[in-house]
């Protein structure tokens, strides 16, 4: 079997890290004759190579999970890990996937899309509100323009030409890992500032209550919200939902923010902490992932 790691995205060095700790795990735990791929622009021709019986995929950011390798590994019929095409690519586009959760009753803020010079030349919406690329994952060009702001924000050159503005949501950050049809539970991520990609990845940058010490009727929606939210993007095997929770509101508060179709396996990462939690090893989980492989073809 194969494991795609590293890629093409500004999510590279989380992918490397993830896709050599599943090898690791399958390799020493599972069994498995594993194949380590970099994943490039000659990625079809590697595989046509090898022709694995399956992979997992462990690539993070545009092109590793919005549907462009399903696409690939469904036109060459190789199972693969994780969620299909479609829903990859809608769990990706995060305007979209707000979209298909307010359809199905879900909690969102209020978002649209605008472009970069319009957003950096005057107040799109009234602070506090959020700039974030519209398909990008682990807080990568994430802006949080606050009330005390002088201005708009002055957006970096790297971000793309149109951007999803969204309110604010203030208030924990909670989430919820769905594995197949079963969400496992709820974690507390507590930091000091922003949940950015330092928090996320950095030794340190947060901490993980797992399972939350929150009231019952929150933990239980937010298991709800994921698995709903699982459902309606069409997700199969590994997803993570991302909340907002703001205390002074009840369950009123509870914000779903969005949903990961390929969480991080990293040494920090939340979804490996949340099955160890449930009695779930991270080689029984790799593993998992591995024998729920599939494809359409």
């Amino acid at each position: 079997m194969a494991v795609l790691l590293g890629g093409l995205s500004a999510e590279r060095e989380v992918s490397l890290s993830s896709g050599r700790a599943c090898a690791a795990a399958l390799r020493e735990h599972g069994g498995y004759k594993v194949v380590e791929v970099d994943a490039g622009r000659d990625l079809c021709a590697v595989l046509a190579d090898l022709s694995p019986d399956a992979v997992l995929n462990c690539l993070h950011g545009r092109w590793g999970e919005d549907g462009c390798v399903q696409g690939l590994l469904e036109w060459m019929g190789i199972p693969y890990s994780h969620s299909g095409v479609l829903s990859s690519a809608l769990a990706m586009d995060k305007q979209r996937s707000k979209d298909v959760y307010r359809r199905v009753g879900l909690p969102v803020v209020d978002s649209f899309i605008r472009c970069k010079a319009e957003v950096m030349a005057h107040h799109v919406m009234a602070p506090p509100y959020v700039v974030k690329p519209n398909n990008e994952g682990s807080s990568v060009g994430v802006y949080l323009v606050n009330e005390e702001n002088n201005g708009p924000p002055q957006l970096d050159d790297a971000m793309p030409e149109h951007v999803m503005v969204e309110t604010y949501a203030p208030g924990r950050e909670l989430t919820t890992t769905v594995m197949g049809d079963r969400a496992l539970t709820v974690t507390d991520i507590i930091t000091t500032g922003w949940y950015d990609y330092d928090a996320k990845y950095k030794a340190g940058g947060s901490t993980h209550v797992v399972p939350a010490d929150i009231p019952s009727d929150i933990f239980d929606l937010c298991l709800d919200y994921a698995l709903r939210a699982h459902a309606a993007l069409g997700c199969r095997g590994i997803s993570r939902t991302d909340f907002r929770w703001d205390e002074a509101r009840g369950a009123d508060g509870l914000i779903l923010l969005e949903t990961n179709t390929q969480p991080g396996m990293t040494a920090t990462s939340l979804s490996p902490e949340q099955a160890q939690s449930c009695g779930i090893s991270f080689p029984e989980l790799c593993a998992w992932m591995v024998e729920d492989a599939s494809c359409d073809r």
